[in-house]
């Protein structure tokens, strides 16, 4: 439940600390260069808002929605947003570096241009997802619902691709290594054996 609503303020390059932030609404709200560092928003709203040149570390999003927000070049260091969904945002060369992003909802998101490393995407929601061309480097994406998601081109290495189902899902062009490539195979019914 909404309490508080922040409306077309500029918090450009703001540097935002231990500060928790719940039940609260920002709507056009500049966050080009802002910074936070352990900063919490829990149950809050983002709509229209710029986080271009964002960088979070050890921030928490929890059960957060976002809607029609920009984040070109932002980048997320061990941060948690669990719970969190976003719909109709711009990913442009978003670095997400560690941390938990367990249960959120990316589904048709347009993500080609961002690099995961090390997330825990387990039972995210990437229905539809566009990640043709992005980077999934050992990330946990156990029980991540993929069903017509576009990974061609994607760099998965070392990443978890249980949940990946070669009938539903596009890998054209992707590159995995060898161990998952056995997982995939047996995705497919294939048993592999040695010479």
């Amino acid at each position: 439940m909404i309490e508080q609503t922040v409306r077309g303020e500029d918090w450009y390059g703001r540097e935002l600390g231990r500060e928790t932030f719940a039940n609260t609404e920002f709507i056009d709200v500049d966050f080009t260069e802002l910074t936070t560092a352990g900063t919490i928003f829990q149950e809050c709203s983002f709509v229209n808002m710029k986080f271009n040149v964002s960088s979070h570390t050890d921030a928490a999003f929890v059960n957060c929605t976002f809607r029609g927000c920009n984040f070109f070049d932002a980048t997320f260091t061990r941060c948690k947003l669990t719970g969190s969904s976003f719909r109709e945002c711009s990913w442009d060369i978003v670095k997400v570096d560690g941390g938990n992003w367990g249960f959120v909802s990316l589904a048709g998101a347009r993500l080609g241009g961002a690099a995961f490393d090390g997330v825990t995407l387990r039972e995210a929601d990437l229905t539809g997802a566009r990640c043709s061309g992005a980077s999934f480097l050992s990330c946990d994406l156990s029980g991540a619902s993929v069903a017509k998601a576009d990974f061609d081109l994607a760099d998965l290495r070392g990443s978890d691709l249980s949940a990946f189902d070669p009938a539903t899902v596009s890998l054209r062009g992707a590159i995995i290594t060898e161990r998952q490539a056995i997982v995939i195979a047996g995705a497919f019914g294939l048993q592999v054996r040695e010479d």
